[in-house]
This record gives structure tokens, C-alpha cells and sequence, in this order.
């Protein structure tokens, strides 16, 4: 495995007089925000080539998202779930369905409501996103102990808001991912 300090390319030790931190356990935690971001830049990668092919970037990639695997999703819903502004997602949301990846629709009962939908061009452009990312979480699951599966989904809800944990752990679990259990 890279060391990580040789990637950013500094010593193992601080410079003297920084004050990034001043006890190991600070500098260790400095380590794996870093890794984190790693991480992000390379599950984010692929799908960022994918993207830039449409002229689209990350914010286009999460409104697909949870669009397409929540279809009939409602505008005011996405951006709770987006924690964003009107603003900001109507820039993107113009862009999806003016290129027809999404088409929105009035709702059934209240006419009012903005209801979202995938396109064909948008479930096939959601679904190759999604088997870039899903491909490389199932190689990086292959790559640590059944054992310790439970473990890396408990962290990740450990590093998401308290007011979202309970849900999202109950969509693990409707999933089949028991953060309790193997996966």
C-alpha cells in the first residue's frame, strides 16, 4: 500500500511550529480524513469521465440518482435529501430535463407538487453510473474480511448526520445490509 505521506509528498513528521495538531492520535485522524478523500476522488473518478462526456458534473450525477431509484421522487423531497437550495437545484434540474434525462410531472393529488421521473436516457446513463460505483465498492468489499464488512458500513453511518442515521440504516436493512451483519 502507498504511504500516503509519500502521495502528498511531506515528511512522516510535521514541520516544526505547525499547528495542524499537537498529539499523535490528531495526526492519525489527519491520515484518514486524507484517506477519505482518497477514496472519494477514486469512487468518484469513473463516473466523473462518464459525466464530463455529457457536460454534466457531480450535482447533475446526485439528482439522477436519487431520481431514478426514487422515481415519482417530489422537487421539495430532493432537496431535503440533497440539503441544498432551490437555486442550485433548479440550474441542475433544467439541465436533466432540458437534455431529457428527467421529465417532471404535476402531482395526482396536489397539482402543485413538481414529481420527477427518469428518462430512458436517464435510467441508462443512472445505470452505468452505477455499476462503475457499485463495481468498485464490491471489489473493495472483496478486499477485506467478511467479518469486517458490518464494521465499514457502521462507520460509514457513523459519519453521516444523526437526524438521517435512522433512516438510512433502515434502507440498509430493506436492502439486505444489515450493518449488523455480513454483507
Amino acid at each position: 500500500m502507498t504511504d500516503i505521506n509519500t502521495i502528498l509528498g511531506r515528511s512522516q513528521r510535521p514541520t516544526p511550529g505547525a499547528t495542524v495538531g499537537t498529539d499523535a492520535g490528531h495526526e492519525r485522524l489527519t491520515s484518514v480524513v486524507e484517506l477519505i478523500f482518497f477514496a472519494y476522488r477514486d469512487f468518484t473518478g469513473e463516473s466523473d469521465a462518464v459525466l464530463k462526456a455529457y457536460d454534466f458534473g457531480r450535482a447533475h450525477h446526485r439528482v439522477l440518482h436519487f431520481v431514478m431509484w426514487r422515481p415519482g421522487l417530489r422537487v421539495a423531497d430532493l432537496l431535503d435529501i440533497l440539503k441544498i437550495t432551490k437555486q442550485s437545484l433548479a440550474r441542475v434540474l433544467k439541465q436533466l430535463v432540458d437534455r431529457g434525462f428527467i421529465v417532471q410531472e404535476a402531482g395526482e393529488e396536489d397539482r402543485r407538487e413538481r414529481r420527477l421521473y427518469p428518462t430512458a436516457d436517464g435510467r441508462k446513463l443512472a445505470e452505468q453510473l452505477r455499476t462503475l460505483q457499485t463495481g468498485r465498492i464490491a471489489a473493495a468489499l472483496a478486499e477485506i474480511e467478511p467479518e469486517a464488512q458490518p464494521a465499514a458500513l457502521r462507520f460509514l453511518l457513523a459519519l453521516t448526520s444523526r437526524e438521517d442515521r435512522a433512516g438510512l440504516e433502515k434502507a440498509l436493512v430493506a436492502a439486505g445490509l444489515d450493518p449488523a451483519r455480513k454483507i
